[in-house]
């Protein structure tokens, strides 16, 4: 069968005109040409279908270097490629396999933009330290990356597989797979959290989003780090590398390095730099922190509602015109050398050194887990701790939100939204959340099990079934049916580096700074969620300015000499 031409009408534009905009500019340094297939079929995902193909007849439109041919499933074409899936969209399939099942309107659609231009400048995007291992391969790999449309991590999972996939195309096949317009898959591999990724058909198996250097590793050997680590077979450990480590770059020197790019990390990189001072920002994960996991932002200045992710891709893209932001980039060490000798401190990291002469810590906080019995067994299996990540999975389904904070009731909301069957857990008989979430709870009709916790989650082996509940008051034992358990029930500070240090804690374990974000320790400043108190995102960003602008004063003016 020969190929349709997708064209919408001249003035029929599927993406908003700034979106245009912007891709026109991107595209500008496409180089060469790029072929988009697509594959529907009639009564399947028909409306993803519908969006898929105006999306790429666009990317079409926006460049002369982007094709795009439809075909139908079933045809000669899509069994040449052995494509089954609608909607399918593959990318220059006559050269590489990078496969997008599902139509990549969510967050997933970042990737495909990148994918796109990757292709086309005929880069893998690879750091050297992946390459080198990726170059051990000699198997074929088959990596699929189940995603959702809401979550900010899985763009970057996508990515790895894509980078491997245009690095090594005899060898390494990539799929993104949005889950909830392929159920079966998604059933059959146990997907309850994302990204979620397979490698060789559940050869091995990963959760989360995963550094570069990590996920080449995996690709490569089909086993976990932690397990490459214990055999003593981890690439580069003969030389005593950490587990992270599986490549070096060249040390540099900065002037200041920020830990963690949330809102006050990001914000004490925009202050540092325009001081004057030559600073980095370096982010384990995304930039954005928890404020990008976050449904809806209500409460701050300028915007009346505006989605976390949104906010943070602004915020980030301010702080970019400053001051590099290294995502992906852990912090493994930080050696405080002789202040007194005026002498640098070093920031050691999963890619290199950087020699520093004052390190900002706003590395946020993390998920605080419940402790109930299989919690840890069934987590990625309908235990949970981002709605905004893992909500898709349960449309049309029942949860279970344990907590009574903002954070809780907000989820509630999102998921009620969603078409997700939600009833909160609360072990007091009122909640902490600020009132308008209340009202917007009961407004929702959203049930309520007051003075009740959860002692148990269980499952059977695959999902979460049910949780066995107590009530505090009466003392009564009961089972109460979901297919997923949301724990939203604060937050741990991550204040292992600052440990490592001798900065001093508070007794609820949050950093201990005075009003200038300055901690115990010489030349260390601490701002964000690490410091406890109100953790706001105005907040962050108040603290984030004053750390930059101490450190700048400290740096001209050391007052520990």
């Amino acid at each position: 069968m020969a190929p349709v031409f997708q064209k919408n009408a001249p003035d029929d534009w599927f993406l908003p005109e700034d979106a245009r905009d912007q891709l026109r500019e991107t595209f500008k340094n496409l180089q060469g040409q790029v072929v988009l297939e697509t594959f529907t079929q009639t009564g399947v995902n028909d409306e993803f279908a519908d969006y898929m193909l105006k999306f790429c007849a666009d990317l079409d439109r926006l460049s002369d270097k982007i094709t795009t041919r439809t075909f139908a499933i079933p045809s000669e074409r899509a069994e040449a490629l052995g494509v089954t899936a609608a909607p399918t969209l593959c990318l220059n399939p006559d050269d590489c396999h990078i496969r997008f099942l599902g139509a990549p309107v969510g967050e997933e659609g970042k990737s495909l933009i990148t994918a796109i231009m990757l292709l086309s400048l005929g880069r893998s995007g690879l750091s050297d330290a992946s390459a080198q291992i990726l170059d051990g391969l000699s198997e074929k790999r088959l990596v699929q990356v189940f995603v959702s449309p809401t979550c900010p991590y899985c763009p970057g999972q996508v990515m790895s597989a894509v980078k491997c996939a245009i690095a090594k195309p005899g060898l390494v096949r990539a799929e993104c797979i949005e889950m909830n317009e392929n159920p079966e898959l998604t059933d059959h591999y146990g997907v309850g959290s994302v990204p979620h990724t397979v490698f060789n058909e559940g050869a091995h198996e990963g959760l989360g989003l995963m550094p570069e250097e990590r996920f080449v590793v995996e690709l490569v050997h089909l086993k976990s780090a932690e397990d490459l680590l214990e055999e003593g077979a981890l690439p580069g450990q003969e030389e005593g590398k950490s587990l992270s480590g599986f490549g070096t770059i060249e040390p540099g020197e900065v002037d200041l390095v920020i830990i963690g790019a949330g809102p006050a990390g990001l914000t004490a990189g925009i202050y540092a730099a325009r001081a004057g001072l030559k600073t980095v920002v370096l982010e384990k994960q995304i930039a954005g922190g928890q404020v990008a996991l976050t449904p809806v932002v209500e409460n701050y200045p300028g915007f009346a509602s505006v989605p976390g992710k949104q906010l943070m891709d602004i915020m980030s893209e301010h702080a970019r015109q400053y001051v590099p932001v290294n995502e992906g980039e852990g912090v493994e060490s930080i050696d405080m050398g002789d202040p007194a000798k005026g002498g640098p401190l070093t920031v050691t990291t999963t890619r290199g050194a950087y020699s520093a002469k004052a390190v900002i810590l706003a590395m946020g906080a993390a998920y605080r887990k419940l402790g109930a019995k299989g919690e840890d067994k069934h987590f990625g299996h309908g235990v949970n701790y981002c709605a905004s990540c893992d909500g898709y999975i349960y449309k049309g389904k029942s949860v279970a939100i344990v907590g009574g904070g903002n954070t809780a009731l907000t989820d509630a909301l999102h998921l009620k939204n969603l078409g997700v069957d939600v009833t909160l857990i609360h072990r007091r008989d009122a909640f902490r959340a600020q009132q308008p979430l209340q009202d917007s709870v009961k407004n929702e009709n959203i049930p309520v099990l007051w003075n009740t916790v959860v002692d148990e989650i269980e499952g059977d082996g695959r999902r979460v079934t049910s949780l066995k509940i107590r009530n505090l008051m009466t003392r009564a034992v009961s089972d109460l049916p979901v297919n997923g358990v949301f724990v939203t029930i604060g937050q741990e500070p991550a204040t292992g580096l600052a440990k490592s240090l001798g900065v001093d804690l508070k007794p609820d374990g949050f950093i201990k700074v005075g009003p200038d974000m300055r901690t115990n320790v010489p030349r260390v400043y601490a701002a964000g969620d690490l410091t406890g108190g109100l953790q706001q995102i105005v907040t962050a960003i108040g603290e984030g300015s004053i750390a930059a602008m101490s450190a700048f004063e400290d740096i001209s003016h050391p007052y520990w000499k």
